[in-house]
């Protein structure tokens, strides 16, 4: 098996031998630009750690699992310009180092050739079995590319709500955030053509965990060390973000503190410390901080149900726990 490490090294090497070189340079450039950047490389890592559970050549999916970071490239690529960002990963975003169009049409080549490159060793599935599993896989990848555009709209819509419920938001992070993640491992189980019961339950653990760590964002965007971060906290306070711990905040809180929240939420012009410190009190005497912990809590140990039902040997597991354990086991 595998580690975590070698095979983040596999798909870094992969993405730095395989630049795009054609012409025109202002269409390909950008996209070689965002994917240099790098990133933890957590959905390719993933779809190979997924295929390696069942066999060994994981270099014979490598364009498959650059696929799907070449998918998730461009849509941080829109993101940023949907958000109008200037920074990612303490570099311009796209749209500022060239210019939106750039950003637009450079992402669009992204999402094409993030298709073109997943069906590249199509015709290495040879058997009707194996052609059938890639056409599973193939249909994974489909369906979570196009979820994660329903999540993207979903997060939009809900920018312009004050009424957003819990089941409404989880849902939308299910789609944004977690999908790929839970992609990535049922893609890779399946083009080892592993069985089905064992693919579904890789989405299950990958599901979880991704919703926990989403929910864990939004607590250490409030509750986190700014040391150990280096960022400001309370940026989803400040922009009014539909979070796990406003929703809950809204729902729970009564009388002067539902009244003080949602005059915060309301206000046009204010002191960005004034509203995080008021804000953050109010999240405190309502503990949406335990409750999200809780939660968190709850969806780890589901992902790792899911993870230990899998009639693998433990071993080959491991690589596995251990990225649920460094995902979620962040400083607090």
């Amino acid at each position: 098996m595998y580690t975590l490490q070698e095979l983040t090294d596999k798909v870094n090497n992969y993405i730095d031998n395989n630049i795009y070189e054609q012409e025109p340079k202002r269409l390909y450039e950008p996209i070689n630009y965002i994917l240099s950047l790098g990133g933890k490389r957590v959905r390719p890592v993933l779809m190979l750690l997924a295929y390696n559970l069942y066999k060994d050549n994981v270099d014979d999916i490598l364009n498959n699992a650059v696929a799907l970071e070449t998918y998730h490239n461009f849509t941080l690529l829109h993101d940023d310009l949907m958000d109008k960002s200037d920074m990612r990963r303490g570099n311009p975003t796209v749209h500022k180092k060239w210019d939106e169009n750039t950003a637009i049409l450079s992402g669009d080549a992204m999402l094409t050739l993030a298709y073109k490159l997943f069906a590249a060793n199509n015709l290495n599935y040879g058997t009707k079995e194996m052609q059938d599993s890639y056409r599973h896989a193939e249909q994974t990848f489909i369906d979570a590319t196009v979820g994660v555009c329903e999540g993207q709209q979903y997060d939009m819509d809900f920018e312009k709500r004050d009424d957003v419920t819990e089941v409404e938001y989880m849902e939308m992070i299910r789609l944004k955030t977690s999908l790929l993640l839970a992609a990535a491992l049922k893609i890779g189980a399946q083009l080892a053509n592993a069985p089905e019961r064992d693919a579904e339950l890789l989405y299950n653990f990958g599901e979880k965990i991704g919703l926990a760590f989403q929910l864990q964002d939004d607590v250490l965007d409030v509750f986190g060390d700014t040391v150990f971060f280096k960022k400001k906290l309370g940026a989803d306070i400040v922009d009014n973000k539909k979070t796990f711990l406003l929703i809950k905040a809204l729902e729970r809180s009564e009388g002067t503190n539902k009244e003080c929240l949602k005059d915060w939420i309301s206000k046009e012009n204010f002191d960005p410390e004034e509203k995080i410190k008021a804000v953050t009190n109010i999240y405190i005497k309502v503990n949406v901080k335990e409750i999200a912990e809780e939660r968190i809590n709850a969806l780890f140990m589901e992902a790792i149900t899911s993870l230990n039902d899998i009639q693998i040997e433990e071993t080959k597991k491991a690589a596995l726990h251990d990225f649920a354990d460094k995902l979620l086991k962040r400083n607090h």
